[in-house]
């Protein structure tokens, strides 16, 4: 298994956080926000959707923000509100809206704050300074209750990019991952926890699959196999699913695709005590 520091782990500090697909790195930001807001922290979160589009998606990970918005400790905005003005990159104007929040915490003990880096990959003006930025952070973290991660995604960033905004951040984190190559993924998620399985599968992944599993099984409470981008399954695999759920106490929901759904009605899913079928697009 491979993976940077664990997104559940993580305490006052200046992280990169890489990822993959989209679906990723929702899933780590609502485990960063979660685990935020159990806390008592205050949380702000710059993200490339609209604020009501990410609140959404928070909601289908099981995080209900409504409530955490209105009273103050939930922030969400776009780049524009924080990294960006006019729609370019300003290294100055950047810093000076982090030492606001940094200084804003009052009544708070922490504050967690996520940034999604996608508006670099963007024609902005300026980009050139990110580096300088993420130096910028560090120092304003210096003895500061406040964590700060920053998200880049290592398939679109090059690696020169990475290499060099990585050297800023003492702590990297990445979703622990049992096997990845150009096929198949399969790696732990956080919020809702449990595993994903995205690409096809089949008798060669066996190894990992079983790991990936037993893993969740040492999870406390109701574990999901999140298969939404999983487009072909054999037999062999969706059996050992089906009976991991089954040795499992809790409830077990496995979120399946139109390619992989009727494969697991087919060999018995709905006949197993504590399993729940859903759609790729329920949550």
């Amino acid at each position: 298994m491979t993976g940077g520091a664990q997104i559940t782990e993580i305490g006052d500090d200046h992280v990169c956080l890489t990822f993959c697909e989209h679906e990723e790195l929702l899933d780590l930001t609502a485990a960063f926000v979660r685990d935020g807001l159990a806390a008592g922290a205050k949380v702000v979160w710059l993200s490339g959707l609209e604020p009501a589009a990410a609140l959404a998606e928070m909601a289908g990970r099981g995080l209900t923000l409504i409530e955490a918005a209105a009273e103050g400790r939930m922030v969400v905005g776009g780049h524009e509100e924080g990294l960006l003005l006019d729609r370019s990159f300003d290294l100055e104007h950047a810093t000076t809206w982090l030492k606001r929040q940094v200084g804003g915490i009052n009544g708070f003990p922490r504050l967690r704050i996520a940034l999604d880096m996608s508006w670099a990959l963007r024609p902005v003006s300026g980009v050139e300074q990110l580096p300088g930025f993420e130096e910028r952070v560090g120092e304003l973290l210096e003895g500061a209750p406040v964590s700060v991660l920053c998200q880049y995604d290592r398939d679109r960033f090059d690696p020169v990019t990475l290499a060099s905004v990585a050297a800023s951040h003492p702590v990297s984190v990445a979703a622990a991952t049992y096997h990845h190559d150009a096929v198949l993924r399969i790696c732990r998620q956080y919020a809702p926890p449990g595993i994903r399985i995205a690409g096809e599968i089949d008798h060669l992944a066996a190894d990992p699959l079983a790991m990936a599993l037993q893993e969740a099984l040492r999870l406390d409470g109701d574990i999901t196999v999140n298969m939404a981008d999983l487009h072909f399954a054999d037999a062999s695999s969706i059996r050992m699913i089906i009976e991991a759920a089954r040795a499992h106490p809790g409830t077990t929901t496995l979120r399946c695709g139109p390619a992989v759904l009727p494969r697991f009605i087919l060999l018995g899913a709905f006949d197993v005590p504590g399993l729940r079928l859903a759609a790729a697009h329920e949550r």
